[in-house]
């Protein structure tokens, strides 16, 4: 069966890519071997580019764009299915156990002292510094998210296939003219490749699992919401839900897809999050999991054009996949349906890399 597009990957970022080249017109494929295994079913769904301390340059750029999207996008999203996505730009506090002066990066926090962040958020560890204050940063709710795109797909008549694998991409010269499948034969016009920590598995790019551990606190139903802002401390995060969960996170583990979440790996999450907040040593642990995030050499996104003069690089997002997935859809959508290369893709090119030419590839 053919289609315009087929998506290679039905994580966020192929379902964010499908749905908006479907709102341009174009017919989709999504192959999709485990909705769930996705890694932003694993994540926080932070959306913080400055509390990330990324340096200024293109991805720093990529990222903000991508925030300046979120609101519109959600709202979106939200029309064409009725559904919550849980977006809350509720702002980031990262506080310090050291002082800390400002940083080119840091410019537009705002510095708070000892007092003055224990004023901000109370119940914070007293051994703390300060902090910066990020009220632009935020989050959505990452697994709600997931679904919403998933069900906004299937209302614009995007094609889902769920529990395809791909087992080889197909080429003649420098185009690709089909997949072979566990579903069979796939052919489109143009393939999008963007399987997550599973892509340098179908084509030699440097894009790795780098695992996750994480787990949810249940507050007490007696007490009313502790945090009304993420946490984003050193080697934690602590993100409150609106529905009552809090989430901590994450290990990040050079472990290929070994499966489960370990003592060692929880056991991190918990004492940095009781040593930052220390109340949450009292709350239920409601659930424990984890994900593959798709890691590069340099935790940067690979975006645009491949060696293939038919296939469209989106993979290898990193810590960013629910941040960047506005703008990769929006930058990708426009790339294949309107041939407008932004400019800032370059950027993020696979020639960065001592990526094979064409003719070699696999």
């Amino acid at each position: 069966m053919g289609s315009d597009v087929v998506i290679i990957g039905g994580g966020i970022i192929g379902l964010a890519t499908a749905v908006e080249l479907s709102l341009q017109g174009a017919q989709v494929t999504v192959l999709s071997q485990q909705f769930r295994a996705a890694a932003a079913h694993a994540a926080a769904g932070m959306l913080a580019p400055q509390a990330e301390g990324i340096l200024p340059g293109a991805m720093l750029d990529l990222c903000l764009r991508s925030r300046a999207l979120y609101p519109e996008w959600v709202r979106k999203l939200e029309g064409l299915t009725g559904l919550d996505t849980g977006y809350w730009p509720c702002g980031i506090l990262a506080p310090l156990y050291v002082d800390c002066l400002p940083t080119p990066q840091k410019m537009e926090g705002l510095w708070l002292d000892r007092a003055a962040i224990a004023h901000h958020q109370p119940g914070l560890s007293t051994e703390l510094a300060g902090g910066w204050w990020f009220p632009e940063d935020g989050q959505v709710d990452n697994r709600a998210l997931m679904q919403t795109l998933w069900i906004a797909a299937q209302t614009l008549g995007v094609t889902l296939q769920e529990g395809v694998a791909v087992h080889n991409i197909e080429y003649q010269g420098h185009r690709i003219t089909q997949l072979q499948t566990s579903a069979g034969v796939q052919q489109g016009d143009t393939y999008v490749l963007s399987a997550g920590a599973w892509s340098g598995q179908l084509l030699p790019l440097p894009v790795v699992p780098r695992k996750g551990q994480m787990l949810a606190l249940q507050v007490p139903t007696e007490l009313e919401a502790p945090l009304s802002q993420v946490l984003f401390g050193t080697e934690i995060y602590i993100v409150p839900r609106q529905n009552g969960r809090i989430i901590l996170g994450a290990t990040s583990e050079d472990v290929g897809f070994a499966p489960h979440n370990t003592p060692a790996g929880i056991q991190q999450l918990l004492s940095g999050a009781t040593r930052l907040y220390p109340a949450l040593k009292d709350f239920a642990i409601a659930e424990f999991w984890w994900g593959y995030r798709p890691a590069t050499p340099d935790e940067c996104p690979i975006l645009g054009a491949s060696p293939y003069q038919n296939l469209v690089l989106a993979t290898g997002h990193y810590r960013n996949g629910i941040l960047l997935a506005p703008v990769t859809a929006r930058l990708i959508a426009a790339l294949i349906g309107q041939s407008n290369e932004d400019p800032l893709l370059a950027s993020f090119s696979c020639d960065r890399f001592a990526v094979p030419a064409a003719n070699t590839l696999r």
